[in-house]
C-alpha cells in the first residue's frame, strides 16, 4: 500500500470527525504521551499500540494540514542530511566546525571549561563531535 492511500484509508475510518487543527493536534498529543507513559512504566506492547495509534493521527493532521506528504518526506531527508554534514573537531588547542566538509570557524581552546562549552554548542546545534 501506498503512503498517500493509506492515510486516505486512515481518514476515511478515523474515530472523530472534527477538522479543526488544535483539535487534532491535541488527539496527536494525547496519544504520543500515553505511549511515553506505558513505555516509562515498562510496558513496551502498550507503548507501541500507542505509537501506532499516533501515527493515525499525524496521518490526519497532516491531511488536514494539507501536507504534501513526497515532498514532506523529501524536505525531512534533506534536513536530516544537512544536520548529518555539521562536525565539531577537538583538537588539543583548538575547535573547529565543518559544515557539509567545509570548515566554517574556530577557536583555541584554553581549559577543561572551554571543552566542556565546545561539547554544549555541539550538542545545541546538532554537531557530530570528533577529538582528535
Amino acid at each position: 500500500m501506498d503512503l498517500k492511500s493509506a492515510v486516505d484509508l486512515i481518514w476515511e475510518n478515523r474515530k472523530y470527525t472534527t477538522d479543526d487543527p488544535k483539535e487534532i493536534m491535541s488527539h496527536l498529543n494525547e496519544e504520543v504521551a500515553e505511549s511515553l507513559k506505558a513505555l516509562l512504566k515498562g510496558d513496551t506492547d502498550r507503548a507501541k499500540r500507542e505509537l501506532e495509534d499516533a501515527l493515525s493521527c499525524l496521518f490526519i493532521a497532516l491531511k488536514v494540514f494539507d501536507v504534501d506528504l513526497e515532498e514532506a518526506i523529501k524536505h525531512q531527508v534533506i534536513q536530516m542530511k544537512r544536520r548529518v554534514g555539521n562536525v565539531m573537531i577537538l583538537k588539543n588547542d583548538k575547535v573547529e566546525i565543518y559544515v557539509n566538509g567545509n570548515l566554517k570557524g574556530g577557536w583555541s581552546i584554553w581549559g577543561d571549561d572551554d571543552i566542556k562549552e565546545a561539547e554544549k554548542i555541539a550538542k545545541e546545534f546538532g554537531c557530530k563531535i570528533i577529538k582528535s
